[in-house]
């Protein structure tokens, strides 16, 4: 019985070590995700949406900050932009500027 427990113990703590680490070490790529549906994976661009890989970090911030306080329209993204915080718009800003451009 001894062994038993011993054993599930090891695997429960071996279990919970391979989450820990499959979870994605950088945050931003983590909220990069959702962008992912409309701007493609990785920022790369998808259909007539624009490509947000290998922009400016500033050009990311500015846009996301003008649809964040209205002066920039759009269907979606001023409410998708009211939602984060300046720093994680910043985060997001230096992950798309870090993506490679579509080709």
């Amino acid at each position: 019985m001894a062994r038993v427990v011993a054993f599930l113990i090891l695997f429960a703590s071996a279990s919970v070590t391979a989450a820990a680490q499959d979870r994605p070490s950088d945050p931003a790529r983590a909220i990069a995700a959702s962008c992912a549906s409309c701007h493609g994976t990785h920022g790369a661009g998808t259909g007539g949406m624009a490509s947000l890989a290998g922009r400016s970090k500033e050009e990311i911030i500015a846009r996301m900050q003008e649809f964040k306080t209205g002066k920039r329209s759009g269907t979606l993204m001023p409410q998708l932009a009211a939602g984060y915080t300046d720093a994680q718009i910043v985060q997001l800003s230096r992950w798309f500027a870090a993506q490679k451009p579509a080709p």
